[in-house]
């Protein structure tokens, strides 16, 4: 069975891409393991120091559960089992890592283009898994 990570951080755009993803679902021969990944960026500066470890984790799972909500209710409303998980970390060098570890087949995203050419470019972590990725990326505008 094919292997699929959707990496999503709650976003307009990687919504829709989750959304998108499932109109093309009928190009498979039977529906791939899907797996969303939400990444949390790492708290900064000194809060590390004051709050502990458990409390931090706590945070991140909620923060993580919340930006997963759209996109797993999508699924969910198409009829399409996912698996979801949530990590703290850079978020190209997370999802990078999580394909490899649950070894995909494929990695599909929404592109996020910004600044004055918004949709010419891609955003900066679609246009690092596309550089680092050692499987097949989709990018679904």
């Amino acid at each position: 069975m094919l292997k699929f990570l959707l990496p999503v951080d709650g976003s307009d755009t990687s919504v829709k891409a989750v959304g998108e993803f499932i109109k093309l679902i009928g190009w498979y021969k039977e529906v791939p393991e899907i797996h969303l990944l939400n990444v949390q960026y790492p708290l900064r500066g000194n809060v590390p120091m004051f709050i502990d470890k458990e409390s931090i984790d706590l945070y991140y799972q909620e923060e993580g559960l919340k930006e997963l909500r759209p996109a797993r209710e999508l699924l969910e409303r198409a009829g399409i089992a996912c698996r979801f998980h949530i990590t703290a970390g850079t978020p190209p060098d997370m999802i990078l890592r999580y394909a490899e570890e649950i070894d995909c087949d494929q990695i599909i995203m929404g592109p996020r283009g910004l600044g004055a050419v918004k949709g010419i470019l891609l955003g900066s972590v679609a246009s690092r898994i596309m550089q680092l990725a050692t499987i097949p990326v989709l990018l679904i505008k």
